[in-house]
């Protein structure tokens, strides 16, 4: 992945769930999979995970068509976190915390998770 980061669209996102659920897996077992779930057809699924290999997302091996995730949940959303602060709240965590606290409404329970993982960043 490069330095800045890497934007997946929905679709591709789609595809890298599966991967990061089961791990290493053929095509064709994503294809089942997506089907399931999305009712895309085998030739969106492969359309899908070409772009996702062109992007450097996934690493084709061969043979039998092996697609492994080349990059994590975990980074994805790192990016996509720091894309959305940049974009939306002009690159400042704080705005960006201060909107969410004021939107959603949390349990005392969820309160206190919340307070704890504050104090552990002091």
């Amino acid at each position: 992945m490069s330095d800045r980061g890497m934007k997946l669209f929905d679709s591709e996102r789609k595809v890298m769930e599966v991967l990061w659920e089961y791990g290493e897996m053929q095509a064709s077992g994503i294809v089942k999979v997506l089907e399931e779930r999305t009712g895309w057809n085998r030739n969106t699924t492969y359309t899908v995970i070409k772009k996702c290999v062109e992007k450097g997302a996934i690493k084709r091996i061969e043979p039998h068509f092996v697609c492994q995730p080349l990059v994590s949940k975990k980074d994805i959303q790192k990016f996509e976190t720091e894309d959305l602060i940049n974009r939306m709240f002009d690159g400042s965590k704080e705005k960006f915390f201060i909107a969410f606290l004021e939107t959603e409404s949390f349990s005392a329970q969820e309160v206190e998770k919340l307070k704890k993982i504050v104090q552990e960043l002091k």
